[in-house]
């Protein structure tokens, strides 16, 4: 199980501390939500981040764009060091191409499902998309609840992906915890991104192991 702690929930005045800090632990990628304040109804961070935790840290940056038309920005993500590049399948008229455009750039193509959009949604995109991540919550927030309807949604994007022939990683983000991370395995998932489980632990590296021994 690959660990993806999300730096949404770090603390920024730390920053260097907490990335030091994962860069010691288990957690195989770093995961960033960008947020633009109209796709969801939060503001997160941008560049400047992004680029000082890439020059904190060789481990991949999952970087999560909730933000509308995302393919303006595909471009400046890579070079502000983004390893992963996913987008929202509702924020993308043109989704295919998009995907394509973020291959091309040697980066991962990864699309993100709200909680209301169906697996079948990734049907015609399925041989582009390296990561597909199934929201188990609703976007903008950190710190919800999951959402239980995710554990039936990530088995139908599994049955989706082995019927299209496609190895995409499933990534599973929104209200993760060590009691429901068993389950959320079970049910197909590759990659868990957890963000106030691990940054509010009083010993965060020992929540990172014990998820990744899930």
């Amino acid at each position: 199980m690959i660990i993806a702690p999300s730096i949404l929930s770090a603390d920024m005045a730390n920053l260097k501390s907490e990335v030091d800090m994962l860069n010691a632990s288990a957690a195989e990628w770093i995961h960033f939500d960008i947020m633009d304040g109209v796709f969801v109804p939060n503001l997160s961070f941008g560049f400047p981040i992004l680029e000082a935790v890439r020059r904190c840290t060789a481990k991949p940056l999952d970087v999560h764009l909730m933000m509308v038309q995302p393919e303006r920005y595909v471009e400046r993500f890579k070079a502000a060091g983004a390893t992963i590049l996913t987008v929202q399948y509702e924020a993308c008229t043109h989704l295919h191409r998009v995907l394509e455009h973020i291959k091309k750039l040697d980066m991962k193509a990864g699309v993100a499902l709200n909680p209301h959009t169906p697996a079948s949604a990734l049907e015609e995109v399925a041989h582009l998309t390296d990561v597909a991540l199934v929201m188990s919550v609703n976007p903008g927030f950190g710190g919800q609840t999951f959402i239980e309807n995710s554990y039936d949604k990530i088995r139908r994007v599994r049955e989706l992906l082995l019927r299209k022939n496609s190895p995409a990683a499933i990534e599973v983000d929104g209200g993760v915890t060590l009691s429901n991370a068993p389950q959320v395995k079970a049910a197909g998932a590759d990659v868990l991104v957890a963000g106030s489980l691990v940054f509010t632990a009083s010993h965060p590296q020992e929540v990172i192991a014990k998820l990744a021994a899930v």
